[in-house]
């Protein structure tokens, strides 16, 4: 660890082995708290580099819980989380309706870290029981076409690195690495990401990964859609800027987008929104996340086709007897 840490300090990168070999040493527990807190603060100064990431990815794949979902080519929507906005759980809504239109969605999650409300904790509100038997969640997505994959059932060799992250008590590379550690390894991903130098970085990981994947970011520091402002997408196949008016949407006020004081309150907005029941800010804000999904789903499809399929899965009832169904199974 001296030796890369020496490395670092004088800006030189690691390679892919190299950096999948220092994370495998890191979930051995080979290194002191003190030496990984000054590999994180390097990695937070300086940035991570996508061959440095693609390695530490693979470290952490190793040790996870496998799951098998590969027959339904399923997609993950996620957000980078740490934007400082408190927002409603817009990309976990969007799940449902992205499985509403007819898509397998296998949902990566946690408890919320920045917000009051994580994915994990709105499940919870619902009465979902987290679990990593694989033969259950095979039969959810079969059933509902939704999965919801809770992270630290998955991803044990976190465990080792969480008590320098809660002394630390800033962003480091390890909320980089939680929406490429999908322990199913989804075929489709919608990434949302608070600033644009993370967007080119996930960009060119996913790509390398060859993942299809549409990774989303709105220009006032959102890491999801949130029509506050313009916002810029990027695919495998695109990169464009877009206002809420070239797709047919209003802008909407941030406070709109609140996600409440309590897990409650915030379970109460996300029932609202797939019952066709919310503010049409709320409603919109997860309807342009649910469209973008299905294109990266579905590619060749036009984004104003999407559009109308996704606002078709809400208003015909279809995402909430999703979640129905889905909670149902799950409890």
């Amino acid at each position: 660890m001296k030796e890369i840490l020496i490395r670092l300090f004088a800006h030189e990168e690691l390679s892919h082995e190299e950096a999948c070999n220092l994370m495998k040493g890191i979930t051995r527990g080979d290194y002191n708290e003190a030496q990984i807190a000054s590999l994180l603060t390097v990695f937070q100064m300086r940035g991570v580099k996508v061959n440095e990431l693609t390695g530490f990815r693979e470290a952490l794949l190793t040790t996870r819980v496998p799951v098998d979902f590969s027959d339904f080519q399923p997609i993950d929507i996620v957000g980078t989380g740490g934007d400082g906005k408190n927002t409603f759980n817009i990309s976990t809504c969007a799940c449902f309706i992205v499985a509403g239109a007819g898509y397998a969605v296998a949902k990566h999650g946690n408890y919320g870290a920045t917000s009051v409300s994580g994915a994990s904790n709105v499940m919870e509100q619902h009465g979902v029981k987290f679990t990593n038997d694989e033969s259950k969640l095979r039969r959810s997505i079969e059933t509902c076409g939704m999965a919801y994959l809770h992270a630290p059932l998955f991803n044990p060799a976190m465990k080792t690195v969480a008590p320098v992250r809660k002394a630390l008590q800033v962003r480091t590379l390890f909320n980089l690495l939680g929406p490429l550690v999908n322990p199913c390894l989804p075929a489709f991903q919608l990434l949302g990401v608070a600033d644009l130098p993370q967007m080119r970085l996930y960009t060119n990981t996913l790509q390398r990964l060859n993942i299809g994947f549409a990774v989303v970011n709105n220009l006032d520091g959102y890491d999801e859609i949130s029509l506050t402002d313009e916002f810029k997408v990027m695919t495998n196949r695109y990169e464009t800027i877009y206002r809420p008016s070239d797709l047919g949407f209003t802008i909407s006020r941030k406070e709109e987008l609140y996600g409440g004081r309590t897990p409650e309150e915030a379970a109460s907005i996300f029932d609202n929104v797939l019952q066709n029941r919310a503010t049409k800010a709320q409603t919109d804000c997860v309807l342009i996340n649910a469209s973008f999904a299905i294109q990266a789903r579905e590619p060749q499809k036009q984004i104003e086709e999407c559009v109308s399929m996704a606002r078709e899965s809400l208003e015909s009832g279809r995402a909430w007897n999703t979640f129905c169904k889905f909670v149902s199974m799950n409890s």
